[in-house]
């Protein structure tokens, strides 16, 4: 399944742009950013891009999670709807110390990943694949030049969402991922007295591997990090599960701030 293993930048073009002042500014090649956004016919002549553009920029860094560059006009609100995401959870895992203050330029670490269509995929049959919606994913892809929802092209890099609660965002593993035991799971988390809880099922509601908890590296407010090996209690009994990372209320027990994240057996 090709998910792109190395991070892309969300990068609005401005007056004076070209692509190869953008490659050379990020460390990508004009190739690699005129085949991860279609910037050929029939989208566009071949490498034109115009100012307000949205473009994936690929990299060399060996991580998947998003970045977004903030642009002129970009609030930290807005950024967030992109994404199903919300303000707190950005302001957290980025040190925002105001939300309603982000520079031009500065860097922030989105939930959202990269996808290489190929030849018979769908909008459809990606959104299944993963586990999100449509709508969320023509939301991360708006104003992207070779973007259509009823068009996709072979080798584009579509953004896709990860789910995320108001204060749990999980880096690994990606949804639509194939999960082993012994596998990791990794992320950030604003959580009473810093425990993740986690588990995970099978889709015919199987528990694979019991609920287990984890501790984050920073107590609340802030979003700490999270990292805990899972290992399978009993065999998958299908293809394909879910992943739950929680918290447990103090008061109550009850489960909150779930999300849920598919995966593959």
């Amino acid at each position: 399944m090709p998910v792109i293993s190395t991070k892309g930048l969300i990068y609005t073009v401005k007056p004076g742009d070209t692509l190869f002042s953008i490659a050379s500014r990020f460390g990508s090649t004009v190739a690699a950013i005129e085949n991860a956004n279609h910037l050929y016919p029939p989208v566009t002549d071949r490498g034109f891009i115009y100012p307000d553009d949205v473009l994936v920029i690929p990299t060399s860094t060996s991580t998947p999670i998003l970045s977004h560059i903030v642009t002129n006009g970009d609030t930290l609100s807005a950024i967030a709807q992109t994404f199903d995401a919300h303000v707190d959870l950005l302001t957290g895992v980025n040190n925002v110390s105001n939300p309603n203050v982000i520079n031009v330029g500065q860097n922030l670490l989105v939930p959202a990943f990269t996808y290489r269509i190929v030849s018979g995929d769908s909008l459809y049959s990606i959104a299944r694949r993963f586990g999100v919606s449509m709508a969320d994913i023509e939301e991360a892809n708006a104003d992207r030049p070779g973007f259509q929802g009823d068009v996709i092209w072979p080798d584009y890099h579509l953004i896709i969402p990860i789910p995320t609660s108001r204060n749990i965002f999980v880096i690994r593993p990606l949804p639509g991922s194939t999960f082993n035991s012994g596998d990791k799971v990794e992320g950030y988390a604003r959580v009473f007295e810093a425990v993740v809880t986690y588990q995970l099922r099978d889709s015919n509601g199987v528990v694979v591997s019991n609920e287990r908890f984890t501790m984050t590296d920073q107590g609340g407010p802030a979003y700490g990090f999270f990292s805990s090996t899972v290992s399978f209690d009993r065999q998958p009994t299908s293809a394909s599960g879910e992943l739950w990372v929680y918290s447990r209320s103090a008061k109550d027990g009850s489960i909150q701030d779930l999300v849920k994240i598919k995966v593959n057996f």
